[in-house]
């Protein structure tokens, strides 16, 4: 496993979490090949990061509705 350096990272909230303060994620971009992943309640807690291509097929695969409610 490799460590990675978020200290600059620029963190943006998922624009499906909701209003209330719960069910957060926010990614940060900037990265090439990978992309992290957090809790928007815990930011200094732990982060995933995902290969981009992984993260990309994810994200088209909810935006078409593929993966259920």
């Amino acid at each position: 496993m490799r460590s990675i350096d978020l200290s600059a990272a620029t963190w943006r909230k998922s624009s499906h979490s909701n209003s209330d303060g719960g069910a957060c994620v926010e990614v940060a971009d900037g990265f090439t090949d990978l992309v992290p992943v957090r809790d928007s309640k815990n930011p200094h807690g732990p982060v995933l990061a995902f290969a981009f291509d992984g993260w990309a097929s994810f994200v088209t695969a909810v935006k078409r509705g593929e993966l259920g409610a």
